[in-house]
């Protein structure tokens, strides 16, 4: 089936709320996307940092195959090894004394998990997050997301939301009281233009947590496992949070989320919460052989370096051609804010088979695979600066 073929099928059936590209994406491996032309591009995204191994990674693959073969789906209230074992190797890739998980299948469904531990634990209602914040859109993640776009037509959200500015300590000593539970934060903000928390900032909130008794929740859906340069974004700060959101590259590609939490604060009684494909044998295989993948071949290593190589060849660029504002970010997750609309940048970069993100109007956002060559990271940068020469923005 043709592209044009498949755009009329999916667009015949689909609810449509998806800004959709053109293209049709038929196959995919490591760092590369090819459409049902057979066009190939190199994929700067990662699908939002989901396929931060790669696409369709040949361990996950085989670890999946042999489970499908054993056991395919059991509930939750079974004891299960394979679910045992990626619970186990979870908790070792955390923060010390994180040690308690519960696993469901995606990044908002361990954001709604996470607000239930926080408010049973504590018995407060309160929750405070940050103005440029995504943290998902079910209801409960949806009212501690700021972009009104996504929150005004919903309205009303969750009670007992309240927003304060990113980084800043003074305004969250306000705003975090007795009857808070928790405060969530990124500790590099993604979707609104990958803006890494101040220096110093994630410990005073952990400080001003423990001096209120309000949990702390790291939202690394998308900074998580590798993507920032250590496993997760918190360990730059040396601070633990009470619970961890993760999900996306979780395994490899499958649906996958999960909490993983101090063992102090898990005081939930039974069936105080649950998800029925919690811990599927199939994406616990998958989630170990990722986990397995991403520590063997020092990803987190590999993001850190190959991030600030990364940003240094887009900074000449941003001095050749002096349509770029700014660049930051941290590892291999990085943003640059341009003079103008990121738009026909994007669409002329789709052309020359480049795919990046947008993440605000001026914003693009690089997400590649840890898995990424330099040698394909600088091939970018070389056509950035073409297209950003030709007249575009």
């Amino acid at each position: 089936m043709d592209t044009k073929a498949i755009i009329e099928l999916e667009d015949a059936h689909s609810l449509g709320v998806y800004p959709k590209r053109p293209l049709a994406i038929a196959r995919a491996k490591g760092a590369r996307l090819w459409d049902a032309e057979g066009r190939e591009y190199l994929d700067l995204g990662a699908s939002y940092s989901v396929c931060n191994i790669g696409h369709c990674n040949d361990e996950v693959i085989a670890a999946v195959r042999e489970q499908l073969e054993r056991l395919l789906y059991i509930s939750p209230t079974f004891y299960n090894e394979i679910r045992a074992r990626f619970q186990e190797r979870l908790v070792s890739i955390a923060p010390k004394g994180m040690d308690r998980t519960f696993l469901c299948c995606s990044g908002t469904e361990a954001v709604e998990a996470a607000f239930k531990l926080a408010r049973g634990h504590t018995s407060r209602h309160g929750i405070v997050s940050c103005k440029r914040a995504y943290h998902g859109r079910s209801m409960g993640a949806l009212s501690a997301t700021w972009e009104p776009k996504y929150r005004e037509p919903f309205a009303p959200l969750v009670p007992d939301h309240e927003f304060v500015a990113f980084g800043d300590l003074e305004a969250a000593k306000v705003a975090i009281g007795k009857g808070t539970a928790a405060f969530i934060v990124e500790p590099v903000q993604g979707e609104s233009g990958v803006y890494p928390a101040p220096s110093g900032y994630l410990k005073g909130l952990r400080d001003i947590c423990t001096d209120t008794g309000a949990l702390l929740i790291a939202d690394e859906i998308q900074t998580g496992l590798g993507r920032t340069g250590r496993m997760f974004a918190v360990e730059h700060d040396g601070v633990v949070p009470d619970i961890i959101t993760v999900a996306k590259s979780m395994a490899g590609g499958l649906p996958m989320g999960a909490i993983i939490a101090r063992s102090e604060v898990c005081t939930l009684p039974k069936m105080a919460h649950g998800a029925t494909f919690s811990g599927n044998p199939v994406t616990c295989a998958a989630g170990i052989a990722t986990l397995e993948y991403i520590t063997k071949n020092k990803l987190p290593e590999r993001s850190a370096e190959l991030g600030a190589h990364f940003m240094g060849r887009l900074r000449d660029v941003a001095v050749r051609t002096g349509k770029i504002r700014e660049v930051r970010g941290r590892g291999l997750m990085v943003g640059i804010e341009l003079k103008s609309k990121a738009g026909p940048f994007l669409s002329a970069l789709l052309d020359k088979g480049y795919i990046a993100l947008p993440a605000g109007s001026t914003v693009m956002r690089f997400l590649p695979p840890l898995v990424i060559e330099k040698d394909d990271l600088d091939s970018f940068t070389v056509a950035l600066g073409e297209v950003m020469s030709d007249g575009q923005g």
